[in-house]
């Protein structure tokens, strides 16, 4: 039996995954989850290769043909160097190709995490299907990965798709390295700055929010609280919701206008949130982007949920079988 292993590199938490072509797509045929040795890379990949020489011994009839891996940026994916994520900030300039290739003999790829999902989503979930697709993370942070004309679009230098560093306003909630950048209007960082920001103005106006009953409790709002106030009909999360939308659709706006999709995919955030998000967010994509563009753009959540991390790494597996042997 093929399988395609693939590794989910986070800040936190690791896992890897076995999984094998079925029905067109792909069955995920078992999961080693492990906390990310943070400090101590090479401990850390001698773990996943000893996971993977693990389970190929308990699995006398899996036979390996390619490895995936999904970590956050930067970094080279052609050379497949980890460049010191934020996450992984002692992870610097981490060459993952040649001790893999060295265990395992077969072909290896790296990816970004947005990247990683956009060809998750193409493939298998959300975008499948399409022949022009970008997917928004629209998590802690924003970022995309891009499919165009059916293929994965990655730029000079692995950088195409950092739409959160986009400015589209001049100050605002901080994000990506500046104020009024996309990322700081509509991710889950930013939505939390953005939350702390209006709950001061109402506190100083003798409005208390559910989530935030008084000034020295600014810095436990997070992005989780507003969302249940806004389940609460709490005035205040609903105005900080009403703004996302109308940058979530200005975000948007500027995406189809340059790239013309055929669908935009957005992760967690919205995926919990549509309702709320939706109607603001389309009223601006009327307002502001082309009209043709926008007709024949659907905007709509992910749908690969909480294992969108073990499909995203084993599409990045899938993408290395293919390259390979096409």
């Amino acid at each position: 039996m093929q399988i395609i292993a693939g590794i989910d590199i986070g800040g936190t938490k690791s896992a890897v995954s076995f999984a094998r072509y079925a029905d067109g797509g792909i069955e995920i045929l078992d999961k080693v989850k492990r906390p990310t040795k943070t400090d101590d890379y090479r401990s850390a990949f001698e773990e996943y290769i000893g996971i993977i020489q693990t389970q190929l011994k308990t699995n006398p009839d899996w036979r390996l043909c390619s490895i995936g891996i999904s970590c956050g940026g930067p970094l080279d994916a052609e050379k497949g160097v980890i460049m010191a994520p934020p996450n992984l900030p002692k992870w610097d300039n981490v060459d993952i190709f040649t001790p893999l290739q060295n265990a395992f003999r077969v072909p290896v790829m790296l990816q970004n995490d947005a990247d990683a999902c956009a060809l998750a989503e193409w493939r298998l979930g959300a975008g499948k299907g399409t022949k022009n697709m970008v997917f928004l993370t629209f998590g802690t942070g924003m970022g995309a990965g891009m499919i165009l004309n059916g293929q994965l679009y990655q730029g000079s230098t692995c950088m195409a798709g950092e739409v959160g560093h986009i400015r589209l306003e001049k100050d605002g909630p901080y994000g990506y390295g500046k104020n009024g950048s996309f990322e700081g209007f509509c991710s889950g960082g930013g939505i939390a700055n953005l939350g702390r920001m209006k709950a001061k103005e109402a506190l100083e106006h003798g409005i208390v929010p559910s989530f935030c009953k008084s000034m020295d409790r600014l810095s436990e709002v997070d992005c989780k609280k507003i969302g249940r106030a806004l389940e609460e009909d709490d005035a205040t999360a609903r105005e900080i919701f009403d703004i996302v939308a109308e940058y979530l659709g200005r975000g948007l706006s500027i995406l189809i206008d340059i790239l013309n999709p055929d669908m935009i995919v957005l992760g967690s955030i919205y995926a919990r949130q549509k309702e709320a998000l939706e109607p603001g967010m389309q009223a601006v994509i009327a307002r502001e982007a082309l009209a043709a563009s926008g007709r024949v753009c659907k905007i709509v959540p992910a749908t690969l949920g909480e294992m969108i991390g073990d499909y995203a790494a084993v599409s990045v597996g899938m993408k290395a079988y293919d390259d390979f042997y096409r």
